[in-house]
């Protein structure tokens, strides 16, 4: 699978966290906000769905998908779009949002909350892996987004979802290992899990998890007409841990370069081919 063209969109929006892009007076901007559990990113793209600005934060203010700190959610949010907003010397006004697959009415409207709670009006909501095909551009196969507190599908045949799951096993889960076999804090085992430098050493620790991870997708996709699995998600970041998933599910397995932004731009992306179809 050729990851080309969304790594260079990935790449592009990594410059953009330091160093926005210049605008053109009145240029319609586009914004995408992912709460996700470890991190919450907003993204900012323009009509031509070029990367304009990139603000995250590390927050536990979602758990398993679902906001349990409201307050502090849009704290935060607000907090990102205002730094977005002063180095770029424009308002933000429409932003998409997303939540994992088969989230309630309730629980989208929470999230719907929080980023109207930080000025924004929210014009589409979507599922993480369907946002994240927004980059992607997969036919037929299944996107699997593994964040921080969650493992969600989206099966993809002719270029429509057809089918839909999400369960609360992520990265959350292999820093909880990490800090049990290490006798180390949470906030330590993150950092460790985060380092390259030791991810060969972690890998057999947390290797566990990802099998848990793998079964979860090889119990969605069984008897399903699906050729290849697609990994996002910061959890996906870990080095090698396709080969477990492709191991126990038995299919080829992709992920691009950095699948951490792939969901927050295909958020933003999402946002933006909804603005130019109203």
């Amino acid at each position: 699978m050729d990851f080309s063209a969304a790594d260079q969109q990935i790449a592009d929006l990594v410059a953009r966290i330091d160093t926005p892009a210049e605008l053109a007076p009145g240029e319609k901007l586009f914004t995408g906000v992912d709460l996700g559990t470890a991190y919450i990113v907003v993204v900012v793209v323009n009509a031509d769905k070029e990367p304009v600005a990139c603000a995250l934060e590390f927050a536990q203010v979602v758990r398993d998908g679902l906001v349990v700190d409201y307050t502090g959610a849009t704290r935060i949010v607000k907090r990102l779009v205002s730094q977005i907003e002063q180095k770029i010397g424009r308002e933000l006004d429409i932003a998409a949002i997303a939540v994992p697959p088969g989230t309630r009415e309730r629980e989208c409207a929470t999230h719907r909350h929080v980023v109207e709670g930080a000025g924004l009006t929210v014009t589409a909501i979507l599922d993480e892996p369907t946002a994240a095909n927004a980059v992607l551009g997969i036919d037929n196969g299944v996107i699997v987004d593994i964040g921080g507190g969650t493992t969600g599908l989206s099966i993809l045949e002719n270029g429509k979802v057809t089918y839909v799951a999400d369960e609360p096993t992520g990265g959350t889960h292999l820093s909880l290992v990490l800090a049990g076999n290490y006798g180390i804090s949470f906030d330590e085992a993150e950092k460790i899990k985060k380092e390259a430098s030791r991810q060969k050493e972690i890998f057999p620790v947390v290797k566990p998890v990802l099998e848990k991870m793998a079964s979860i997708i090889r119990s969605h996709v069984q008897g399903k007409n699906v050729p290849a699995v697609y990994l996002v998600g910061g959890t996906c970041c870990l080095k090698d841990m396709e080969t477990v998933i492709a191991k126990e599910t038995g299919l080829p397995v992709y992920k691009p370069a950095n699948p951490f932004l792939v969901t927050p731009l295909g958020i933003a992306l999402s946002c933006a081919e909804q603005g130019q179809e109203a």
